[in-house]
């Protein structure tokens, strides 16, 4: 096999790689919010940039959305997002939210507490490490740390 040929094949490879992290997230999902919450909405143009079309919903009690999704108690966010067969609580990044589509854990979903700095929808830079969590009927474990 020559060179060139190789190289060529070793391209596929990484761009057909690519494109199935990008293919493991859903086509759809509806994000809830406050109305005022502007960081939202850019969390929501975030999702739509990678193909994913957003409905936002933002004249609902958000703690009913939270409770509904097993959010555990004080690690909530600004948004809840319902996509595909998960939950995503918060300002979670792209890397962690590829990785829940593509392991398909038997969770309820994932999330960041708070709204971390240097997230999707929240400028500037990543300042500490971003603890996600994976849950399930309000309980908490570990899913993915992401360093700085």
């Amino acid at each position: 096999m020559s060179r060139l040929h190789a190289s060529l094949l070793l391209s596929s490879a990484l761009i057909l790689g690519s494109v199935s992290a990008h293919a493991a997230l859903p086509d759809e999902a509806t994000l809830y919010k406050n109305p005022q919450c502007g960081c939202c909405d850019a969390y929501a143009r975030h999702l739509e940039e990678l193909g994913v079309e957003v409905t936002i919903v933002d004249d609902v009690e958000l703690g009913d959305i939270k409770q509904q999704a097993g959010v555990p108690y004080g690690l909530g966010s600004c948004h809840t997002i319902e996509m595909g067969e998960y939950w995503i609580e918060g300002h979670v990044p792209m890397e962690a939210v590829q990785a829940l589509f593509e392991q398909q854990p038997d969770i309820d979903g994932i999330g960041l507490a708070g709204m971390p700095i240097g997230t999707p929808g929240m400028p500037g830079p990543q300042e500490a490490p971003y603890n996600v969590y994976a849950f399930t009927d309000q309980e908490d474990a570990p899913f993915m740390t992401l360093a700085p």
